[in-house]
């Protein structure tokens, strides 16, 4: 069963809307609707998860699946109640991050307030500056994690096909690619080999984009290279939805890192 199709983010939920304040049904904007009933107190933190249902919208689950390619995580709550999406990202790259974060506030999902700077003891005492939130913790997000987890480790789901849009591919570019050459490179070190391959073949089919998976240079661990001869396909898809610091990942000259 699809996770998508019409309908308005659970900030809106129960929430009694004027819809008087639009000259006719074909009137109502829906990010101007959500973007009401957020100035009218924030109700989606309130709510209890059994309440936040789906469907979703195309972009929120397109948005979701090419995060958790890369860097994002579903978590299960352990009240059992719901399935929350936790983001976050290194400060340098802030610009996304604050982009994403924008893109998943306006349609209701998560908490409006703009992420701070956290800092981190990593591993060797290293202090790392990163940005995090997460969204709201949904029931209907326990199909997402049942999908992408087993026994608590992350796996490319069967249906990944089916989300892996234009704005999913740009999301996990920017969370997860490197630039390589005249190439690009999706670092999928936590990875199998079977879900590795089974990305490869996606992108083919989808759009015909020619990849390979390499080592990783470390026991088990994989990335996705994908060809030269496929970047003007890559760039052509994903160019309209990548923010500006990140444009450097697609190896145009016309395109440089700021």
């Amino acid at each position: 069963m699809s996770l998508w199709g019409f309908y308005l983010s659970l900030t809106c939920y129960f929430y009694p809307v004027n819809f008087e304040l639009f000259s006719s049904s074909s009137d109502i904007n829906i990010q101007t609707l959500i973007s009401v009933l957020l100035a009218n107190g924030n109700l989606a933190n309130r709510l209890k998860a059994y309440y936040r249902i789906g469907p979703h919208n195309k972009e929120i689950i397109s948005i979701i699946y090419g995060t958790l390619l890369g860097d994002s995580h579903a978590e299960l709550r352990e009240s059992g109640n719901g399935t929350r999406i936790g983001f976050y990202q290194e400060a340098d790259h802030s610009e996304y991050l604050l982009w994403l974060h924008n893109k998943i506030a306006l349609q209701g999902y998560c908490n409006p307030n703009t992420p701070v700077i956290q800092t981190r003891l990593a591993k060797g005492g290293k202090i790392r500056n990163i940005l995090r939130f997460h969204t709201f913790t949904y029931t209907s997000f326990n199909t997402i994690h049942t999908d992408w987890y087993i026994n608590g480790v992350k796996h490319v789901p069967n249906n990944i096909a089916e989300f892996l849009t234009p704005l999913a591919l740009a999301i996990w570019i920017m969370d997860d690619g490197a630039r390589v050459g005249s190439g690009l490179k999706l670092c999928t070190n936590s990875f199998t080999f079977e879900d590795t391959t089974h990305l490869t073949l996606v992108l083919k089919d989808l759009y015909g984009i020619i990849s390979s998976v390499q080592s990783a240079g470390f026991p088990n661990q994989y990335v996705i290279y994908i060809w030269s001869e496929s970047m003007p396909i890559v760039r052509k898809l994903v160019k309209p939805y990548m923010v500006s610091s990140m444009l450097y990942k697609l190896g145009d000259v016309s395109m440089k890192k700021v």
